[in-house]
């Protein structure tokens, strides 16, 4: 669902991208602008886009710690301290079974 709606979004820029573009050389081509003032707004309008896409990528990954921590699930660390106290349990079993054998 998140995904969706992260793809929708930047799928909705990118067509505004695409629309303001087509906008601005329809005004070049009536002389409503000059070329150069065509590729400047383009241009702003592009690294404007840029910073903006950096921007949702943070709050994103915000986002996703933050859901994720509301539904208390494991996270990648939590799940490696668990599988080393499994493999230290799994040591100790083993050593312990391996001292009953010896004593029978």
């Amino acid at each position: 669902m998140l995904f969706e709606m992260v793809k929708n979004t930047m799928m909705a820029a990118l067509g505004a991208q695409e629309m303001l573009r087509e906008f601005i050389e329809g005004l070049v081509e009536k002389g409503q602008l000059s070329e150069s003032q065509g590729k400047t707004m383009l241009s702003d309008w592009s690294e404007k886009i840029t910073s903006a896409g950096s921007g949702i990528n943070i709050n994103i990954s915000e986002l996703i710690d933050m859901v994720i921590g509301k539904m208390n699930l494991a996270t990648k660390e939590d799940i490696e301290k668990l599988n080393k106290k499994v493999a230290a349990l799994s040591q100790r079993l083993a050593a312990y079974e391996d001292s009953r054998a010896d004593a029978k």
